[in-house]
């Protein structure tokens, strides 16, 4: 597969694989942990090597795969896993946290979870508002130093949090939503890393699921996906939304593609250092979502898709209220 790179110097695949999905969030996840593993292994036989988890999945289920998947190829890959939040007695999320001394204990856990000796990427979840971000970068610089981490990420960040933070310690990476359907970040982020020189890898780049063309209806929804409660996916917004797949149905029949491709090639066009980490748990859609990296779409390619979109009218918010208020911080 085709590689980009991160920052100044960090190459991954050019499709990595989000994780997330094989713990929690989209129904129950798969009973055979086996599979799961050799699923994995079978994403790094196909070119991939950028691996996304987080101590929260789980929570620390995911972080245990992913390191017992990638142990037998640790030299071939790259990891990237997230710190930031608070948990209970009873391992439940309570809150944010990025306390120095949470942060310090949480890398420990991560790399023993994750059973190796340095995280490649460590992306500070969310933006905890308690902490200034300036004592955020100094405790990752501390950590680069000590060789538990390589490089400094951070997700659903502000354009001004992005800057102070790489002021202290140069951020490589920046997670954040962003597809055909939720193209906010242009306006605000996606310029400051450009200026920067600061990658981008959206997370949800296929609307979880529903830029594959798949998803016609909450029928198949069941009580543990998160997407009964995203107001995107109400029934009335589903059906609303529809217009967007019938656009990419059209131009994915010209290209000899599928939807899904076509909005991850559209994504792989926006900039050369963009690296979307779509999450699937099934062999057919890893293949497909590999094969976007071989799509070349052309400048009027990629002006027709963006100009089509922009006719739309994407219906519902993206996140319940109580969520969405932990980004852009």
């Amino acid at each position: 597969m085709q590689t980009r790179t991160l920052g100044r110097d960090l190459t991954v695949s050019a499709i990595g694989l989000g994780c997330m999905g094989m713990s929690q969030s989209y129904g129950p996840p798969p009973g055979n942990r086996e599979e799961m593993i050799a699923f994995i292994r079978t994403a790094v036989e196909r070119g991939v090597t950028f691996f996304d988890t987080a101590e929260v999945y789980g929570p620390f289920h995911n972080e245990e795969l992913v390191g017992e998947a990638l142990e037998p190829v640790r030299d071939r890959v790259v990891i990237a896993t997230k710190f930031g939040f608070a948990f209970d007695a009873n391992d439940r999320q309570s809150g944010l946290s990025s306390r120095p001394e949470h942060i310090r204990h949480a890398v420990d856990d991560s790399l023993r979870r994750l059973r190796t000796d340095v995280i490649d990427l460590y992306y500070q979840h969310r933006v905890d508002p308690d902490v200034p971000i300036e004592e955020v970068a100094g405790t990752m610089k501390d950590l680069i130093a000590a060789g538990k981490v390589r490089h400094f990420g951070m997700s659903e960040a502000s354009a001004q949090t992005i800057r102070r933070a790489h002021a202290v310690q140069p951020v490589t990476a920046v997670q954040s939503e962003y597809s055909l359907w939720w193209r906010a970040r242009e306006t605000d982020v996606i310029p400051v890393l450009e200026e920067l020189g600061i990658g981008l890898v959206p997370f949800s780049p296929l609307g979880k699921g529903f830029l594959t063309g798949t998803v016609k209806d909450a029928s198949g929804f069941t009580a543990k996906d998160i997407r009964t409660s995203i107001p995107r996916f109400s029934p009335e917004n589903l059906e609303a939304n529809q217009s967007l797949i019938e656009v990419l149905e059209e131009i994915a029949g010209q290209k000899g593609a599928t939807p899904a491709q076509i909005a991850l090639a559209w994504l792989l066009g926006q900039k050369p250092w963009i690296v979307p980490i779509p999450g699937t748990r099934r062999l057919e859609r890893l293949d497909e979502n590999i094969g976007a990296a071989d799509l070349t779409l052309t400048a009027s390619d990629l002006q027709e898709i963006t100009q089509a979109a922009e006719r739309i009218p994407i219906q519902g918010a993206r996140y319940p209220e109580a969520l969405e208020r932990q980004t852009g911080l």
